[in-house]
């Protein structure tokens, strides 16, 4: 039998965890001061006067050296897990991760060869 009131902590926690954010934003949007001005409109840097435009355009190599970083950043999120119960898991797991880790090797050097990890 199904019993709703093993869950009673599960929906108290579920409607606190939303109604707080909700509230935050109504009580910060009620209670923030509005004010229009030119200073508002200026870009901040610090609180250094700004010199030239605020645009500026970055090269693209700069955001696919940071994309490649962060795909070989979260393949150890994926491979820790494995690592810590492969004694338990067995050999299909160990080759799942072996063609995981084989596929991000032919991305790493697909990139290598696009020049998406050379710096300048």
């Amino acid at each position: 039998m199904f019993l709703l009131y093993e869950y009673d902590i599960f929906w108290a926690f579920l409607i606190i965890s939303n109604v707080i954010p909700i509230l935050a934003f109504l009580i910060s949007g009620v209670l923030a001061p509005i004010r229009k001005g030119p200073e508002k409109l200026f870009s901040y840097e610090s609180g250094i006067e700004p010199m030239g435009d605020a645009w500026l355009q970055f090269r693209i190599r700069y955001y696919m050296f940071a994309l490649v970083f962060v795909v070989f950043d979260v393949e150890t999120v994926f491979l820790y897990p494995w690592a810590m119960s492969f004694d338990v898991l067995g050999v299909p797991v160990f080759i799942e991760a072996f063609i995981f880790v084989l596929i991000l090797i032919v991305g790493s050097v697909y990139a290598w060869r696009k020049g998406a990890l050379e710096w300048f």
